[in-house]
């Protein structure tokens, strides 16, 4: 239902339901819908429809991410690896891009459960908390694919300064791949090395690839820092339900205990009513013995000096 919802508003605009963003081009992350006093709960789908569309294509920008990571090792063309080093380099920009719209919109939608009242929070956590889960397992995934290429870039890297100096220590080649004085090193081993023109293209090869390496750990911080923030944004979201939750159990249980005394007091009333009542005709039953006790011999006595 949501979905049909969006493509009629996509259809409006004049956008095509199954278009995705451009290149670079990353909506900003708001929550309109949720603003314009129409219904909340179909704005709200609405807006999870849209966040959803969105993680699917960072979902596809991972996928076309990670072929291009494997044409940049496999080409042994220069103009191919750097028309695919241009695209990478542009596709990552527009996916760091798309992740940081996604987490806005996804703390929008929080922030609103937060604020509305009644059965619909709940609901709101619900649907919020099932979209972030998305969201959460693209992250891993884009993780996951940058950690698999940073390993075969090293591998590659090193096989690269092997060329120029086969004898290098583990220690030489772990210094080339991840200290800054990586080129330096190389460097000194290629004016050591009697294989000059295939050292000048080594060189040349580990010098573009150590830049790379470098992009690469950012977007990998980026990425734990965002991890890091979806986590912390949970347990943000959920505190408030689970308050409001706690409240709703102490208020039915009060209640469970105001009952008890309740029904504890009607029976103490009811036990006292039916103690006095008892007791008034346990005096009623005194004051007729008495009664008779006393009237009953001036009775006989009258009657037996009437009878001599």
């Amino acid at each position: 239902m949501a979905r049909d919802r969006l493509a009629a508003m996509r259809a409006a605009r004049g956008t095509p339901a199954g278009s995705g963003l451009e290149m670079g081009q990353v909506a900003e992350p708001s929550t309109p819908a949720l603003m314009n006093g129409g219904d909340p709960m179909t704005a709200f789908y609405d807006e999870i429809s849209s966040i959803q569309d969105a993680v699917e294509e960072l979902n596809r920008n991972v996928s076309r991410i990670s072929d291009l990571q494997s044409n940049s090792l496999r080409s042994l063309d220069d103009t191919v690896s750097q028309q695919d080093a241009n695209q990478l380099d542009s596709l990552t920009e527009n996916t760091r891009s798309l992740t940081a719209n996604i987490k806005g919109r996804i703390q929008g939608l929080e922030a609103k459960a937060r604020s509305t009242p009644g059965t619909n929070a709940r609901i709101m956590q619900d649907q919020t908390g099932a979209v972030k889960a998305k969201f959460v397992e693209a992250i891993k995934n884009y993780q996951k694919t940058e950690q698999q290429y940073r390993t075969r870039y090293r591998q590659q890297m090193e096989r690269q300064f092997k060329i120029v100096k086969p004898d290098a220590t583990p220690e030489e080649v772990a210094a080339v791949v991840e200290s800054q004085r990586g080129d330096q090193i190389f460097e000194q081993a290629l004016l050591d090395s009697n294989r000059y023109g295939e050292s000048r293209a080594a060189y040349r090869e580990v010098q573009h690839r150590h830049e790379d390496i470098q992009k690469i750990e950012r977007t990998l911080e980026e990425l734990g820092q965002l991890f890091l923030d979806m986590a912390i944004l949970v347990d943000q979201a959920d505190d408030p339900i689970n308050v409001m939750e706690t409240q709703a159990a102490d208020v039915e249980k009060n209640m469970e205990s105001g009952l008890r005394q309740t029904e504890k007091a009607t029976d103490s009333a009811r036990r006292a009513r039916r103690g006095r009542i008892i007791c008034f005709w346990i005096c009623v039953l005194i004051a007729i013995v008495i009664a008779l006790a006393v009237g009953l011999p001036i009775g006989l006595k009258a009657a037996n000096k009437n009878s001599s």
